[in-house]
This record gives C-alpha cells, structure tokens and sequence, in this order.
C-alpha cells in the first residue's frame, strides 16, 4: 500500500518542505534560502528567524502541489542533525507541531545519511558516498551495520571554504556558484593540496587564494584554480575509498555536487576506474526536504522503533553514530 511522507530541512540556510511516496515518487519539493546581508556569512539566529517565518508557507506550498491534506500525510520526518543549533530547533518544533496537531507519527533522522539514501533512488545499490556541503566533506560507505566515514575534512567544510573565499573576494553568498562562472584558465595557480591520508584539509587552500588574489592575481584563474584543487582532493579519497572497501558505485551528494566541474571530475575518476557513477539531479543534492523524507520512509519502512531520543535535535549528529536497521 503506498504511503506519503513529509520530510522538513532546516539545518542551516534552508528551509524546506518535501513530499514523497513510498514508492519514490516525489510530490514536492519546496525550499526557501536564507541570503545573509552582503559580505557576511550564515548567522545561525537569523537564518532561524528566517525558517520560522518560511516553514508555514512551505506546509502550504508543499501540500497544494502534491493536493494532499495533513490527513494523507503517514508520517512527519525532520533533519534533528547535525547542523546549527537554532536551525535545527526551528525545524523540530515545526515538525512537531505539524505531526502532534494532526496526530501522525514524527521520526527525527541524519542529515547527512539523507543524502546518501536519496542518491540510491538514482539506481545504486551500495555506493560510497562523496558528500561535499557548507559544513559538511565526508566520504561514506556502508560497512558493518553503519554508514562509516572513510575520509573527512579535518578544518572546514569544501562549501564553507568556497564561500569564504569568494566573500573575501567580494562576491557575496552563497560564493560556490560564483566561483563556478567566473572560472577560467588552463594552468594551475600553485596552491595547498592538503591530503592526508583519507582526510582533506581546505583552510590552507583557501588562505593562499586569498594571498594570491591580493598579490594580484586575476579571480577567474583563481577560481579555476582552486576548484581544480579541491575538487581533486575530493577524488582521490574516493578513489581510494572505492579501492579500500570494493565497491563499484560512487554517488555525488550535498551542495557542491551541483557543480559542473566536480560532476565531470568524478565521472571521469569512476570512468577510468571501471565503476558507475550517479549524480542526483541539482535539486535533490542541494539541501531539501525529500531526502528527509524518504529517509524517514527507509527506517519507518524497516520497522524502525521510534525512541524518545529521536525527537532531540543533536548539532554533532555524525554520520557514523546511525544505527542502519533498514539495509
């Protein structure tokens, strides 16, 4: 029997609202994108206010263009983390309100495993993950019960270090997409390439890009340079977890895999390697509320318990601390 679930984001500059069947059909998918002032970056309470202020349109927008009512709703799903504190507060009370005043189960779930979980609607079966955000750079494979993490940033998010940059640059938020137009050249401005290991480090990178640009260096050669850095970076822990655990499937996840350069990197990477690459459609790797949904879907379908600890938010909700039930 097909189900309909509502899933809510609001881990840090979004919010959102989706829809989805339990057959993975998605109904809709809302979103509304806290822009802090120009040359600033994300401040946790105001992006909270922001939510507070969207999240009820977004019920709205969000039901009207699937043409639901709550009472077709089967069951709530909310981000309960990681993320900021008060974004995350934002969207739990929202999805407990909507789940409490209509009388329908409500399942806290990860951020990050969401990601993961809606790129297998893409057809993969048991990937690694490249999940490149704001906060977020994780390579992740399913191992032994759990979502581990093969790789990681050990200073700053790929998304965050980006965005610095080009706010230091003078371009505004979010600065990712920017950067993307504006890259031009074909020869490599020398800067940090901070691999070790399995781990990633971007601060150093994006400090040199800051120097060379105030040493004169044109922004369109800088920007080409650092997405060719740390977009490599990015590869070749992938690649080296595909060769660690096997697996013949990498799926691009997060913000940052909307870019056009890292999609053809890691293409290419899997092409040479022999393995099947799958890259969500934009919307579905940028922050939304579908993948809380559907996640929600995959543990509630697998008779997962909801605990009273599943209704707590948690800012430091890691990837590798979800018990995968649902595999």
């Amino acid at each position: 029997m097909s189900t309909t679930i509502l899933g809510i984001e609001s881990t840090a500059h979004t919010a959102g609202v989706g829809i989805i069947t339990s057959e993975g059909t998605i109904l809709s998918n809302q979103r509304s994108v806290y822009i802090p002032e120009e040359g600033e970056g994300i401040h946790p309470r105001e992006a909270a206010n922001h939510h507070s202020e969207e999240l009820p349109k977004l019920f709205k927008k969000a039901l009207d263009e699937a043409n639901l009512s709550s009472k077709d709703i089967s069951l709530v799903s909310y981000a309960r983390g990681p993320g900021l504190g008060p974004c995350l507060r934002t969207g739990a009370t929202a999805a407990r309100a909507f789940a409490y005043s209509n009388d329908i189960p409500l399942l806290g779930v990860n951020h990050c495993v969401a990601h993961l979980e809606i790129g297998l609607l893409e057809g993969a079966k048991d990937p690694v993950l490249l999940y490149l955000s704001g906060a977020n750079t994780q390579v992740i494979a399913y191992a032994a019960g759990r979502y581990r993490v093969f790789g990681e940033t050990i200073d700053i998010g790929i998304g965050n270090g980006l965005d610095k940059f080009a706010r230091e640059a003078g371009m505004g938020f979010p600065g990712g997409p920017k950067l993307e137009k504006i890259a031009e050249g074909d020869e490599l401005i020398d800067l940090p390439y901070s691999v070790k290991g399995m781990d990633l480090a971007f601060s150093g990178l994006m400090t040199a890009a800051k120097q060379k640009l105030e040493s004169g260096y044109s922004l369109g050669q800088l920007a080409y340079s650092v997405q060719e850095t740390a977009f490599a970076m990015s590869c070749e822990v992938s690649e080296r977890a595909l060769a660690h655990t096997g697996k013949t499937e990498l799926v691009l996840g997060g913000g940052v895999a909307c870019n056009s350069r890292l999609r053809e990197m890691a293409m290419t990477m899997a092409s040479e390697r022999g393995v099947k690459c799958f890259v969500p459609e934009k919307a579905l790797c940028v922050d939304n509320g579908v993948m809380v949904a559907w996640l929600g879907h995959q543990m509630m379908n697998a008779d997962y318990q909801i605990t009273e600890e599943d209704n707590v938010v948690n800012q430091r909700y890691r990837t590798d601390m979800v018990e995968v039930t649902w595999r």
